[in-house]
């Protein structure tokens, strides 16, 4: 029962936290950050589209910026033979880069949106670069190419 009670409150926390968030403005918005992994080369950029006031698209994804390239389902091919985890942690979190975007639009609430097992280095690239966005829809900061 107490777990029953604990994940209602979390819910009405979420929904509350989702439902009083300050209106979005229409446009097209982009976030870049390397998140905490500041030591690493890799730039996680959420490009969010806004229409009607509640997100319409959402792209995200991860460069490399040693490589110069993305962070995809081939990835990995840096790691096989050297080091099976690594593998599995770029399938991890490749699994992330593909799902997160779905549920924001889904949910349309950030904080909804759930980390999936074994990634949470794309999580937090994808929560940090998509807030940054976020705020900037929120102040009306439109991406200019």
């Amino acid at each position: 029962m107490k777990a029953f009670k604990f994940l209602l409150l979390t819910s009405a926390i979420f929904l509350l936290a989702c439902t009083q968030q300050p209106k979005l403005k229409n446009g097209v918005y982009e976030g870049r950050t390397q998140s905490k992994y500041k030591q690493e080369p890799f730039l996680g950029v959420s490009k969010i589209t806004v229409e009607n006031n509640v997100i319409s698209n959402i792209e995200f994804y991860i460069i490399d910026t040693t490589n110069n390239e993305l962070f995809d389902e081939k990835y990995e091919k840096h790691f096989v033979g050297n080091n099976e985890e690594y593998v599995q942690q770029c399938r991890n979190d490749w699994a992330g880069v593909q799902r997160y975007p779905k549920e924001l639009l889904q949910r349309q609430c950030l904080d909804s949106v759930d980390a999936v097992t074994g990634a949470t280095w794309s999580y937090n690239m994808f929560h940090d670069a998509t807030t940054i966005a976020l705020e900037k829809a929120k102040a009306n900061k439109k991406y200019v190419r």
